[in-house]
């Protein structure tokens, strides 16, 4: 029996539906006929093994949890790789009879017809991906600790006391002593692990700074404005990863999410909340250096003047508008002097406005 790969010349589409422990995959040719249905193991050798022999190819898979190596592994291999963007394509993610099959050809023809319409992803590269699980893996410890740290408090008020206000980093020191006494045996071992992980935190923190200083030397450009922290400016560097993959500065607002959807139809145009596209994580940091740009902390600045103009126009959620806005217009001055490696003038538009005046 003939091998079907082996008869296929190069321009086939194959349709890659990755799931966690096994794949389907759609041979398509050039004619738009289906010639192989495979189904994988979703491990290297078994696609190795499948695309190995196949000849130059596009191959379209899901963004997801496998995609990043997947699509390594098969562009080593010599094919064209799209990873599509599962949130833009409702053929797939609204499909009223829904299976790997259907999805596996449904990536197919559309990879066959336009490439364009799968909105395709471009996945960042094997040592900043692992550089990026070193910043998530201090967010998950940080999470926990701070769950840890509502579970004593509520503990404590659940029997009628209140422990006294302190950062999260000095909770374990200064909280000790202020326990019930019926309460002390139970959340005396909660309270010796949130000082281990108080520790664990700060180790991973100096190791991403040293990431930071030796790898990135980009992160001390993006760090000029203040409220802008090393890891804040190491995970937005690590995120866009190449600054010329947003054509126009001002895009950036719509790569992190913080920009407003649209719902246009004949004559109604409503704007919508923003879109929260793109990494959350990003998207919540940049908010944290908003809330420091604009509170009572924050150095003058045009960025300042520009978000408490801002809340200065009242209004229904002015000052969650002005957040938005404030971090929108950072992760533009961000990449603006990621491209361009200037100094950072903080009231540089304030004083080319009085010189005009």
């Amino acid at each position: 029996m003939k091998n079907p790969i082996t008869e296929v010349a190069s321009g086939c589409t194959v349709g890659l539906d990755l799931g966690d422990k096994r794949s389907m995959t759609c041979l398509m040719d050039s004619a738009g006929d289906i010639r192989q249905r495979v189904e994988l193991t979703t491990c290297r050798t078994a696609l190795e093994r499948h695309f190995g022999p196949l000849p130059p190819s596009v191959v379209v898979l899901e963004v997801g949890t496998h995609s990043p190596w997947v699509s390594r592994l098969l562009t080593s291999l010599g094919h064209r790789v799209l990873v599509a963007n599962p949130r833009r394509v409702r053929l797939i993610y609204q499909s009223q009879s829904k299976s790997d099959r259907l999805d596996a050809e449904s990536l197919a023809r559309l990879g066959r017809l336009d490439p364009r319409l799968l909105y395709p992803i471009q996945h960042r590269s094997q040592q900043r991906q692992l550089h990026l699980a070193h910043l998530r893996a201090r967010d998950a410890l940080v999470k926990a600790r701070v769950s840890l740290v509502n579970h004593v408090r509520g503990s404590v008020k659940a029997v009628g006391g209140r422990l006294p206000k302190c950062s999260v980093r000095a909770f374990s020191n200064k909280v000790g002593a202020h326990l019930p006494e019926e309460l002390a045996p139970a959340l005396q071992g909660v309270l010796t692990l949130i000082d281990r992980m108080t520790e664990e935190i700060r180790q991973m923190e100096r190791g991403l700074g040293e990431i930071a200083r030796k790898k990135y030397p980009e992160v001390a450009l993006v760090t000029q404005p203040k409220g802008v922290g090393l890891l804040s400016g190491l995970r937005y560097v690590l995120t866009l990863e190449d600054p010329g993959r947003v054509r126009r500065n001002r895009s950036v607002g719509a790569f992190i999410g913080a920009t407003p959807g649209r719902d246009q139809s004949g004559s109604t145009d409503r704007q919508k909340r923003i879109t929260k596209a793109g990494d959350p994580a990003l998207r919540w940091t940049l908010m944290q250096c908003s809330h420091y740009i604009l509170g009572r902390f924050g150095p003058d600045s045009d960025l300042k003047r520009y978000g408490l103009r801002l809340c200065a126009r009242g209004g229904k959620s002015a000052k969650k508008r002005a957040l938005v806005a404030v971090a929108r217009r950072l992760s533009v001055l961000m990449l603006s002097l990621w491209k361009t490696g200037e100094v950072y003038e903080p009231l540089r538009h304030a004083q080319t406005e009085a010189v005009t005046a």
